[in-house]
């Protein structure tokens, strides 16, 4: 039993080492890493066009409203980016700032209360909704 299971782990591992090899090697790797570079470029470019335009409550409405719904890693940092990009451009709001934690690399629950209850207050449905509210802390607290 021992020696089959053995030859089993033995078989992952090459598989999967050849998986990984076949990756690096095909270029679907750089394909990949170049495609998820254009959406966030996209996103960027999006954000600083409506920030022109645009109050900081605004910006964080829009990427409230287009991340609704987001169910992954990548629509999450592209909201990021978008809200990141966005507020940098953007006219100050009256009380934006008001009530935001102050950011800290290790989130407390108290930081992570506000985010939730900000998500629930409006309804946003996505996994990681707390995560661009840190991007109002970050930008708040600079």
């Amino acid at each position: 039993m021992k020696k089959k299971l053995g030859i089993a782990a033995l078989a992952v591992v090459i598989a999967g080492a050849l998986l990984l090899l076949w990756m690096a090697n095909s270029g679907w790797l750089e394909d990949f890493n170049a495609e998820q570079n254009q959406v966030f470029q996209e996103r960027i470019d999006a954000g600083t066009a409506l920030g022109q335009s645009a109050n900081q409550q605004q910006c964080l409405d829009q990427a409230l409203q287009d991340f609704d719904g987001c169910l992954g890693y990548q629509c999450t940092v592209a909201a990021g980016k978008f809200l990141k990009a966005c507020l940098v451009q953007a006219s100050p709001s009256d009380g934006f700032c008001e009530g935001v934690p102050e950011f800290r690399d290790k989130p407390t629950e108290d930081d992570k209360d506000w985010a939730k209850g900000y998500c629930r207050e409006n309804n946003i449905r996505g996994d990681n909704c707390r995560l661009l509210m840190r991007q109002q802390q970050l930008f708040c607290s600079q």
